[in-house]
């Protein structure tokens, strides 16, 4: 694992990298093999949530960021308000709990061989850190996904996929781990009332 430098932080401050793993060619080959057999069963099942734009064939955020234009579009012609609040998970890859993880993947139904093939992948694995000539001592990974794994945003995006759904009057965009939560009404209270009862029912859900 290597650590890249964020844009504009502190270079004096540990928290100002990013953890990045490296794989040799043979893993990113199964990584892609294993990638291309999960998003074929999330995509005939229709397993991810429509508001989840994230890491999926033919979505992307610029469709995402078309989709939030059009409604405040539509609201401003219609004489309605929009309302927005967005949340950003801190250090989402490094802090997904793998046995829930699994758990969720298994309560979906995917194929046992894909199951298991996960559980390999994901448990009992060591990483090593490196930072310009230095390189830490060999350590077992307690939590997370591989940072720059090419299965990890898909694997986290079934993981906040049971996400509280919206009420009447709120929806959401979601990107991975990036969530934008949209309410529409003619008047600013009841406006600020419909985002803080979804905000503080999934505060409830996560408690």
């Amino acid at each position: 694992m290597t650590s890249i430098l964020k844009l504009g932080k502190d270079p004096a401050l540990p928290s100002s990298y990013r953890p990045i793993s490296l794989v040799d060619a043979i893993g990113k080959l199964f990584e892609k093999i294993l990638l291309a057999r999960f998003l074929h069963e999330v995509s005939e099942r229709g397993l991810m949530r429509d508001e989840q734009l994230g890491f999926r064939p033919r979505y992307s955020t610029s469709l995402q960021l078309a989709r939030l234009v059009e409604r405040i579009i539509r609201n401003f012609c219609e004489k309605r308000l929009t309302g927005a609040v967005f949340l950003e998970l801190s250090k989402a890859f490094d802090t997904v709990w793998m046995d829930g993880l699994l758990y969720k993947v298994t309560l979906l139904n995917f194929p046992s061989y894909i199951v298991h093939t996960i559980s390999s992948y994901l448990q009992d694995r060591t990483f090593e850190a490196s930072f310009q000539t230095t390189t830490s001592s060999r350590r077992e990974m307690q939590a997370g996904e591989a940072q720059g794994g090419l299965i990890s945003p898909v694997l986290f995006s079934l993981y906040v996929n049971d996400m509280l759904s919206p009420s009447h009057h709120v929806e959401l965009a979601v990107y991975a781990d990036d969530t934008a939560i949209i309410a529409t009404s003619r008047k600013p209270t009841l406006l600020v009332s419909n985002l803080e009862s979804y905000l503080n029912d999934l505060q409830r859900q996560l408690s």
